[in-house]
């Protein structure tokens, strides 16, 4: 039999009391905050906390946990949120082992103000043309000193181009893109916060990098005051106009037919030498669909088998990506569901307060409320559970990420290759033109003078065609060995990433789980006597 007593959690007397006040909003959060114990200090203070709450705590509630649970936090912006502060991104970042072992202790992004472009003018006052700079604060690891510098998106850019042509070979993390798009759709203030983290999130990556994080580059851009110039060999619009002007003097004067040394380690795309262009892809047509066999091939068949692997290992992680979307809006929505079903209990105990003339229909309205309060705790749960699915389970869209910088590695890699096939080619053809001026030159009696003189320029630009090869062949052998060390270094970290997403992901699932059950267990004890009458009108 059901006691007629009111509730433990109902203080005699006040329990109609507090049923006429419930909150009707449709702000969930304030009715958790009305209903949820572990949400009153008072409460936490008079009973020790339980081994399910004391795992659960182990994971941090979600920035958004005082929000509204009709609209929920999207996979994009949890992830974002979870480094929106400068201060817990660059802490969290600074805890883990590869940024631990990286020369710097600091490096945040924050303070982002819109200033005017420098020389702007516009008819029409307060609307030139402005741009959003960010306060980048760093510190290297043993020297107290912090270096703060204003930087802009430009200024990321080019740092980018710089690691592209200083680090080829190497796997460069990616820069956030632009997002002009995004930029008009989104309200400006969140975009910029998800711009900031992102930028700040690239540095670290940057930092973490054993090659690139004590490079020269990246301290510069650190630490050096002033704006960031754009040199030569990265302004590719200069580079294109040169090229333009200078090819009618290489096709009809032969000026400067041989590309430089200096000119040869860097890929011929966006370059300043269209003729090696031309070379290039002519070299790339009669390879690929000619059918003519070059004068050197990749044979390097462990890196061959790496590379297919990593194709379809992206496959894979495409896939187990697109699997993480569908779970983290299939968490959301159960959160949703759950908040809505507390909050039509809520209005349920409120009617049977009301409404209630006898204690049997108060008793009624107490296990309501007891039923409304476990779902608004398991919908907060399901909230705070889908947080932490998405701060592990987001190492997947790292790694695809990281696939990126891979592509550019492996066609650093295969630019390379075509520049040294190209030039081998050339020397081919050269040698072969050499051999069809001498004999002609024979068959005239005292030889051709005219051919001879023709067949020594023919060999001094072989001599300057040889030291390209060289200059091209070392710096394929380069870029060879950086992708050797990339795809190991990435393999250690493919193992470590997987391996705490897994732990990290398992043991949130679990926590939380157990959170909920007790909640429903809770409800279960404290409703049991609707199964004792059951299980007697069935005995009668």
């Amino acid at each position: 039999m059901m006691s007629s007593t009111a509730p433990p959690d109902m203080p005699a007397g006040d329990g109609d009391g507090d049923m006429e006040t419930l909150p009707l909003a449709s702000d969930y959060a304030s009715v958790a905050s009305t209903f949820d114990p572990l949400l009153s200090s008072a409460a936490a203070a008079a009973s020790p906390p339980s081994p399910t709450i004391a795992a659960a705590a182990a994971f941090p509630l979600s920035p958004y946990s005082s929000s509204s649970f009709v609209d929920p936090p999207s996979y994009a912006d949890v992830a974002a949120s979870s480094s929106s502060s400068p201060r817990s991104a660059s802490a969290s970042a600074s805890a883990s082992p590869r940024s631990a072992a990286s020369d710097y202790a600091l490096i945040a992004v924050s303070d982002p103000t819109p200033e005017a472009e420098p020389a702007a003018t516009s008819l029409v006052p307060g609307s030139a043309p402005t741009y959003i700079s960010y306060l980048v604060t760093s510190a290297r690891r043993g020297d107290h000193r912090r270096h703060a510098v204003r930087r802009r998106f430009r200024d990321f850019v080019t740092l980018a181009d710089r690691l592209a042509e200083a680090f080829r070979g190497h796997f460069v993390p990616p820069r956030p893109d632009k997002n002009t798009v995004e930029s008009q759709v989104m309200q400006r203030d969140e975009f910029v916060a998800q711009r900031r983290a992102a930028l700040e999130r690239y540095l670290w990556r940057l930092a973490e990098h054993p090659a690139i994080g004590p490079s020269d580059e990246l301290r510069v851009f650190l630490q050096a005051e002033g704006k960031m110039p754009l040199p030569s060999t990265t302004d590719v619009a200069s580079r294109m106009l040169d090229g333009a002007a200078r090819l009618p003097r290489q096709l009809l004067a032969g000026e400067e037919a041989v590309a430089a040394p200096q000119e040869v380690v860097q890929p011929a795309k966006g370059g300043r030498d269209l003729l090696r262009i031309f070379k290039e892809l002519k070299q790339s047509v009669v390879s690929d669909w000619g059918g003519v066999r070059p004068p050197l091939v990749e044979e390097d068949k462990e890196f061959l088998d790496k590379k297919q692997k990593l194709q379809d290992w992206e496959q894979q992680l495409t896939s187990a990506s697109q699997q993480a979307e569908a779970l983290v809006k299939a968490q959301q929505d159960m959160g949703e569901t759950m908040g809505a079903l507390g909050l039509a209990f809520i209005k349920l105990t409120k009617f049977e307060t009301e409404e209630a003339m006898y204690d049997s229909q108060r008793i009624r309205a107490a296990d309501s409320k007891r039923i409304a309060t476990a779902a608004v705790k398991a919908s907060r749960a399901c909230r705070d559970l889908n947080t932490q699915t998405v701060k592990y389970l987001d190492t997947l869209h790292e790694h695809l990420g990281i696939m990126l910088s891979v592509h550019t590695a492996f066609s650093d890699r295969a630019s390379a290759l075509l520049t040294v096939q190209t030039l081998m080619s050339d020397l081919a053809s050269l040698q072969l033109r050499i051999e069809k001026l001498e004999a002609a030159a024979s068959k005239i009696f005292g030889g051709d003078k005219s051919r001879l003189r023709k067949v020594e320029e023919l060999r001094e630009t072989i001599r300057a065609t040889e030291d390209a090869k060289c200059c091209a062949l070392r710096e394929y052998e380069r870029i060879k060995e950086n992708n050797r060390s990339e795809l190991n270094r990435l393999d250690r970290e493919k193992e470590e990433d997987m391996l705490e997403m897994i732990k990290g992901y398992v043991t949130s699932q679990a926590a939380y789980a157990e959170k909920i059950v007790e909640g429903w267990e809770t409800v279960a004890e404290e409703t049991s006597g609707y199964a004792r009458r059951s299980d007697n009108n069935i005995a009668w």
